[in-house]
């Protein structure tokens, strides 16, 4: 039953069947050969219970805070204001970059928004400047994977509807890997630069009065940031308020701006809407399957032969993340991760991993899906912004920043406390 179900799966994957469609037809094709009752008249209950979700809420309020930073210039004036304090480092600009990314992921939950919107304001530096066009390229999507890592993100959203954990708790796990995995990635651009100077670029000078001048462009992404993540640990807003909050926060300074107009909105809500419903579509479907599964017996099976395989608690843990790399290579990182996450999840907890630690990690192996081939989202998404040349490209600039997430996922393997040390303490 799981072997036919893996190979459905990935059949359907192949043959470019889109992802949502493609789980909801495996549940189907599993309720129709493994279940004696008709699991599909429950399509509706679980569509109703799946959209009904407070928490869930939270997603087009988070999609449309990065329409709107990107629609009104806000995104720009940040990546030209860091522009302007990195260009003495090897590799100049590919810093900026992994910066930029960096504090767009604080006020957005998308690591696809992240990197189309750096993406979008980065792509002319290139040729400008004489960078290296794969490595330069690679920052763009590594930079925007930690959109689901430094908060506030929709998939820890997802994570912790899915195992009932807290999503504040979860929230305060990411910072410091976050900025840690960032820290990384610049390391990765400056060892690259210092062993292949011409990767780098010809260096720029730049006056300190210019930096100066151009700090209030980076005080639009602080206050956004406070706005969501201190009013929840400031006890005035839930996650799903506090996303509103950051709404009306970008809106505010986007007419503070000038760059607030009735055609801006109309573009962010369509843009909003666009990605909000491929979202729900994906968790819907993936839902429904994970009714059928359990329906079925499939989840029991998988415990039991996990259990049996009598796994030390490392050797289960070195296994999954094994799975995960492997799987992230053919599945899209949402479905991946609704589809597994309630398979997973209780047999790591019952090993005695932390549900908090356990999400970062998962959080981090979802972004090394995205940018591994050949179903690495980002890696589409600056190809689709380059609007040139082979995809290849994109990839072979992505490869040392996956060595960079390995790199991040021992070290939080081997100190958890990287990880929820920061809960611990807003707790005590």
């Amino acid at each position: 039953m799981l072997w036919s179900a893996l190979v459905l799966l990935i059949g359907l994957l192949a043959l470019a069947v889109p992802v949502a469609a493609g789980l909801g037809i495996l549940g189907i094709v599993l309720s129709t050969l493994y279940s004696k009752l008709p699991l599909t008249l429950a399509i509706g209950e679980v569509a109703w219970a799946t959209s009904n979700n407070f928490l869930l809420v939270a997603i087009p309020f988070f999609v449309l805070l990065g329409e709107i930073l990107l629609r009104s210039g806000i995104a720009e004036r940040m990546y030209n204001a860091l522009v302007l304090w990195v260009p003495w480092l090897p590799g100049g600009l590919m810093h900026s970059n992994i910066a930029a990314c960096a504090m767009f992921a604080a006020t957005s939950g998308s690591s696809v928004a992240t990197a189309a919107t750096i993406g979008t304001v980065a792509m002319g530096e290139i040729k400008k400047h004489g960078y290296s066009e794969r490595l330069f390229l690679g920052t763009i999507a590594a930079g925007g994977t930690l959109g689901i890592l430094i908060p506030p993100s929709i998939n820890m959203i997802v994570y912790g509807v899915l195992t009932d954990s807290s999503i504040p708790r979860l929230y305060l796990a990411g910072i410091i890997p976050g900025l840690v995995l960032a820290s990384l990635f610049s390391l990765t651009v400056l060892i690259a630069c210092l062993l292949r100077p011409s990767l780098g670029g010809r260096r720029t000078h730049v006056e300190w009065r210019a930096r100066i001048r151009a700090l209030p462009d980076l005080i639009p992404p602080l206050i956004i940031f406070l706005a969501v993540i201190g009013s929840i640990y400031a006890g005035l807003a839930t996650a799903t308020e506090s996303a509103a909050l950051g709404v009306i926060a970008a809106l505010g300074v986007a007419a503070w701006h000038r760059s607030l107009s009735v055609r801006m909105l109309l573009h962010a809500f369509e843009g909003t809407m666009r990605t909000t419903a491929m979202i729900m579509a994906i968790l819907i479907a993936a839902y429904f399957l994970n009714f059928v599964i359990s329906s079925i017996g499939l989840t029991a099976q998988v415990n039991r032969m996990i259990t049996s395989l009598g796994l030390t608690s490392t050797e289960l843990l070195i296994g999954v993340i094994i799975f995960y790399l492997v799987l992230g290579c053919f599945m899209e990182t949402l479905s991946m991760m609704v589809a597994t996450v309630p398979i997973i999840a209780p047999v790591m907890f019952k090993a005695g991993y932390d549900p908090i630690w356990f999400g970062i990690l998962i959080i981090i192996l979802m972004e090394t899906a995205m940018i591994t081939p050949p179903v690495g989202i980002n890696l589409y998404v600056v190809q689709g912004l380059r609007k040139r040349g082979r995809i290849d490209d994109v990839i072979i600039g992505a490869a040392p920043f996956v060595l960079a997430m390995l790199a991040m996922i021992a070290i939080l393997s081997y100190w958890p406390q990287l990880a929820l040390w920061l809960p611990r303490v807003a707790a005590d």
